[in-house]
């Protein structure tokens, strides 16, 4: 089974920056699809920014939500199989437990059901 280990959350200030990575391993089948995904108290876990991985690993092409796009980049090196999303001029919105997910599908999707493995999550929190 595959497993995924999300690490870099914390606090900071708004305006700040964090860098979350998600280290893959024991996956037996090819992963063409990651994303993460966040979610806060009260609200729907929402798609924040995903990847779409071709078969030699390399990336094929990464999605965003509005209310991140200009702010967070994901990214992969397949060579440590670790994803990672910077985000950059954080917002106190942007508070929340942010969780990596895997998939099998070739679709950089921020839809939750298009994955089939789940991180722990870590948590962002960003003060005013």
């Amino acid at each position: 089974q595959g497993q995924l280990v999300e690490s870099g959350g914390g606090s900071v200030q708004a305006g700040g920056s964090l860098r979350l990575s998600c280290t893959a391993s024991g996956y037996t089948s090819r992963i063409y699809n990651m994303g993460w995904f966040r979610q806060s108290p009260g609200k729907e876990r929402e798609g924040v920014a995903a990847i779409r991985i071709r078969a030699d690993g390399s990336t094929s092409s990464t999605t965003y939500a509005d209310s991140v796009k200009g702010r967070f980049t994901i990214s992969r090196d397949d060579a440590k199989n670790t994803l990672y999303l910077q985000m950059n001029s954080l917002k106190p919105e942007d508070t929340a437990i942010y969780y990596c997910a895997s998939g099998a599908r070739y679709v950089a999707s921020l839809r939750s059901e298009d994955y089939n493995y789940w991180g722990q999550g870590t948590q962002v929190t960003v003060s005013s």
